[in-house]
């Protein structure tokens, strides 16, 4: 009897607090028509859990998957809805909506095709961003708006924010497939499956889409427009692309924050790196 009552008192004790922990909702198979791309794309959006119950509007961040995922994998292996859920509860990130793309749907890649046949990019920019700020109350200052991806999608993270600083107040790869580094490397990958193009085809590419020739040509007044988080695995085979890209934002002088800490290729490292990415982009959103 005396057991039953101290974990009677115990649960009345814990009660109060786990009920004060609100939860978000996560919808993961929404669509949205594309002009652009010829199809209606799939995605998937967390909502803060005060979202149905104020009229403010949220920041938001577009979070982008890796290569063999589509928009629910962030949802389901990487518990996005729980991340969010304890890192705003607990203070450590501002409630936003997180909006999570789907590039898996028929092509697969976040970026437009060297062919010019499949423009994600394009897609992503002049149709979702703009349904986004349409269907939900969120923010539409460059202020309000980060980015962030794992793998194909760290790697796609790069260039969106390279092509439009303008857009993002905040940019985190995660285990960031960079690609071709040189343009030999890049003539190999782009004509393994389109031997007939141009080479000036593929010279304009790379120029444009690589990260490195990116970073070390950008203009000086670009280098501070965007915030840098960065992190990879110590175990993970796509590290040292990720540690040339910091090499050349050092010699660039690009501030940015570099992280290699334990871990490989896989859902743990991201899961933990998703919650400091909310730190981080955060910490833009809340400044004055």
């Amino acid at each position: 009897m005396k057991k039953l009552l101290i974990a009677f008192i115990a649960l009345l004790l814990v009660q109060p607090f786990a009920s004060s922990a609100q939860m978000g909702k996560v919808f993961d198979h929404l669509t949205m028509p594309s002009k652009i791309l010829n199809s209606t794309r799939n995605y998937a959006v967390y909502l803060p859990p005060d979202y149905e119950t104020s009229d403010r509007t949220y920041p938001v961040l577009y979070l982008l998957h890796g290569s063999l995922d589509d928009q629910t994998g962030w949802v389901q292996f990487g518990e996005v809805s729980h991340i969010a859920d304890k890192a705003i509860n607990e203070g450590t990130a501002t409630p936003m909506v997180i909006v999570i793309l789907d590039g898996n749907g028929g092509r697969r890649g976040f970026v437009n095709d060297i062919k010019g046949d499949w423009n994600f990019e394009d897609f992503f920019f002049q149709e979702m961003i703009p349904f986004i700020e349409k269907k939900y109350r969120v923010k539409t200052d460059k202020k309000f708006r980060a980015v962030s991806g794992l793998s194909m999608g760290g790697g796609s993270t790069f260039i969106y924010a390279l092509h439009h600083p303008e857009m993002f107040s905040s940019a985190c790869p995660l285990s960031g497939d960079i690609g071709p580094v040189t343009l030999e490397d890049a003539r190999k990958a782009y004509t393994r499956g389109n031997p007939n193009l141009p080479d000036s085809v593929i010279v304009n590419y790379y120029k444009s889409h690589s990260v490195i020739s990116m970073i070390e040509n950008m203009p000086e007044a670009q280098k501070k427009a965007v915030r840098w988080y960065m992190a990879v695995g110590d175990q993970d085979g796509l590290g040292e692309g990720d540690a040339l890209v910091h090499i050349a934002m050092r010699k660039a002088n690009i501030p940015h924050e570099f992280r290699v800490e334990d871990g490989g290729h896989n859902w743990v490292f991201w899961r933990a790196s998703l919650a400091k990415v909310l730190d981080f982009v955060s910490e833009a959103f809340h400044q004055p």
